[in-house]
């Protein structure tokens, strides 16, 4: 695919601009379009732009179920966003590299990145919107300047865009896998091999729709590496890093292979060591800058907590 921006203002109504290869031919809009914004925007948001005569290819508006050609010139232009009312607040951020175009925050375990239908009120986007206020357009009023995410009880590095020509730029990259992302771990057992990938495809898990699950059914491609840094025999401190980024990717490989994550709620353990949320840190976050192209790379300490939990193990 040929990504090719136009000059882009940080206003929502201004157009992005595709243009298609050939290995894009007899894919459909809705999807095209979804992955390209990052993931984070919903097919069914798609559908409505769509619908509504958002998005034209060479120059006409088309369905959600038009599939694309070798060439085909795409322009999509974000509508305004539905009046839903983001109160900004004044939430402690640690700041970690801030300009006109992105900022990257270390985000604190236990703060949900983007409010939902319902939850409107003390997630990363209320911070943010204290904190900056210019924010990009592309995801909506409920994840205005949101890349990627990270989950709720999982601490660490994360990226949000002040405008839609940096988000544009930070979704490709995510998209081409080209962004440097680690985490560290705690997790039960002994990992036995010092190194190794996991490359099992997340999907859904139908006895749980909360919950994901390694599975062929309905599912995404998914790869996550890993490395052994520190065994304690019956638990293990690990970095991994993603190749890709699917919900809750990590906690589902670890889970997969036999080593799920010390506190996790979901996919972990109720006996042995605990803590108040996933023993899971994003350390690592690397990218080039959207506008200049410069290498950036940030490291976060792993937190408090989980100093804490390792002090614990060690301490036996």
């Amino acid at each position: 695919m040929s990504t090719n921006p136009i000059s882009l203002e940080p206003d929502a109504s201004e157009p992005l601009e595709w243009t298609a290869d050939a290995e894009l031919a007899g894919e459909r809009i809705d999807k095209f379009l979804s992955e390209a914004l990052g993931g984070d925007v919903s097919r069914t948001q798609v559908q409505g732009w769509l619908k509504d005569g958002c998005a034209a290819v060479n120059g006409k508006p088309v369905k959600p179920n038009y599939k694309l050609a070798a060439d085909d010139r795409i322009v999509l232009t974000i509508p305004e966003p539905a009046d839903v009312e983001l109160a900004p607040e004044p939430i402690p951020l640690d700041v970690v590299y801030e300009d006109a175009d992105v900022i990257v925050v270390n985000k604190q375990r236990g703060l949900v990145v983007h409010p939902a239908p319902g939850h409107y009120a003390g997630t990363l986007v209320n911070a943010l919107l204290h904190h900056c206020r210019d924010l990009s357009g592309i995801n909506g009023v409920l994840r205005p300047g949101i890349v990627h995410r990270i989950d709720k009880d999982t601490s660490g590095l994360i990226m949000a865009a002040k405008n839609d020509k940096a988000h544009a730029g930070l979704a490709e990259q995510l998209k081409a896998h080209t962004v440097n992302r680690k985490y560290v771990a705690v997790v039960h057992g002994n990992v036995p091999h010092d190194q190794g990938t996991i490359d099992a495809p997340i999907g859904r898990d139908t006895a749980d729709r909360k919950m994901y699950t390694v599975t062929d059914k309905n599912s995404k491609h998914a790869v996550t590496h890993f490395a052994v840094l520190e065994r304690f025999g019956d638990y293990t401190l690990v970095e991994l890093m993603l190749e890709t980024g699917r919900t809750h990717q990590i906690r589902v490989h670890m889970k997969f292979i036999g080593h799920p994550l010390v506190g996790d709620p979901m996919y972990g353990r109720s006996k042995g060591m605990t803590m108040d949320g996933q023993a899971l840190h994003a350390a690592v976050l690397g990218f080039s800058h959207p506008r200049t192209g410069e290498s950036l790379l940030f490291e976060a300490p792993m937190p408090p907590d989980m100093q804490e939990l390792l002090q614990r193990i060690r301490s036996r």
